[in-house]
């Protein structure tokens, strides 16, 4: 399957630092073969827009992972805001409903900036016992292929659902939506507080078209060997 436009490769690694300078530490080697970098709340709530500046100057496209799951028109201003910052995709969770699901794909496309929205089904961490606590008496596949049908069918381009339900999103879709698969774990390494994972293989082999690794490669004693290891599992070559 094609990656996304923009994209050169799918490994996006996830870059989970409280501060700007740690940050760019750690990206810094990984830039020339990185497909993407993600960008999430602790990083943005630390150090803001200049952060999303500063990674975009890097060269491989940023993913911003807010997780937005307000009112529609607030989704929708924080869209308009998000897409100023350049970033190639942003989530928001898909269980804020059809109506601020819409309202964000409208403000999305008004932005004209090529700004793609991913639908965050149900988070890596939480099994069909958490769902329960919340009220949810779906099992988790379930859930998420609902989920993912709905965001779909209100405009937003794409969904992150974790490497149990990537087929089953992609045979409920079909090919144009881009599935991004966090949970990512080569064998060998702890799942830690993930709940629902797969290896690199299974995982693109299952439909999905970006994967999103962190701790595997960012708390590892080499993190560019690391990622090459990944790139090298998924038969891409990452130079030497």
């Amino acid at each position: 399957m094609p990656l996304p436009a923009g994209f050169s490769n799918p490994l996006l690694v996830a870059i989970d630092r409280p501060d700007l300078a740690s940050a760019l530490a750690l990206a810094e080697p990984l830039r020339a073969i990185a497909g993407g970098f993600k960008l999430g709340l602790e990083l943005f709530v630390a150090e803001g827009p200049r952060a999303v500046d500063a990674f975009s100057r890097l060269g491989p496209p940023v993913f911003l992972d807010l997780k937005l799951h307000d009112i529609p028109n607030t989704v929708a201003a924080a869209v308009r805001s998000a897409a100023r910052l350049g970033p190639a995709l942003l989530t928001l969770h898909a269980a804020g409903g059809p109506a601020m699901l819409r309202a964000a794909a409208e403000a999305a496309r008004a932005a004209g900036c090529g700004l793609r929205l991913l639908a965050v089904t149900v988070l890596t961490s939480l099994d069909r016992d958490d769902l329960e606590a919340i009220g949810v008496r779906a099992a988790p596949l379930e859930q998420v292929v609902r989920l993912a049908r709905l965001a779909v069918a209100c405009g937003i381009d794409g969904i992150v659902c974790s490497p149990s339900e990537v087929a089953a999103v992609r045979g409920a879709l079909g090919p144009a939506p881009i599935l991004v698969v966090p949970g990512i774990r080569p064998e060998g390494v702890a799942t830690a507080d993930q709940k629902r994972t797969a290896d690199p293989r299974v995982a693109t082999a299952a439909g999905a078209d970006l994967l999103v690794v962190g701790r595997p490669i960012t708390a590892a004693a080499d993190p560019l060997a690391a990622a090459r290891a990944i790139l090298r599992e998924l038969g891409i070559a990452s130079g030497s």
